[in-house]
């Protein structure tokens, strides 16, 4: 490997790094981004803006479990009998 390519890789991860740092340290201190990525801090003390991340985090969980219950091998089973009796139904009309 030639010694840009090391240059490059370091610099690389030193700027994620310093990314994922600076990210940690505004979650500590209260402050998001916006669209652009602009830093907005929020008021801790704010009930409707608690409210609503506590709405958000339980919609994120919803997501979630749908995203992942619908690749069990339950949910995978139960997808392959119904196709199986849309099949037969189909094979029962024609």
């Amino acid at each position: 490997m030639s010694g840009w390519m090391v240059v490059a890789i370091v610099a690389i991860v030193m700027s994620a790094l310093v990314k994922i740092v600076s990210i940690r340290r505004d979650e500590r201190h209260g402050v998001v981004r916006d669209e652009d990525d602009n830093p907005v801090r929020l008021p801790r003390d704010d009930p409707a803006a608690r409210r609503e991340i506590e709405e958000l985090r339980e919609r994120i969980k919803v997501l979630e479990r749908i995203a992942t219950d619908g690749n069990t091998p339950s949910a995978n089973e139960t997808r392959r009998i119904s196709q199986e009796i849309e099949a037969l139904r189909d094979r029962q009309d024609g």
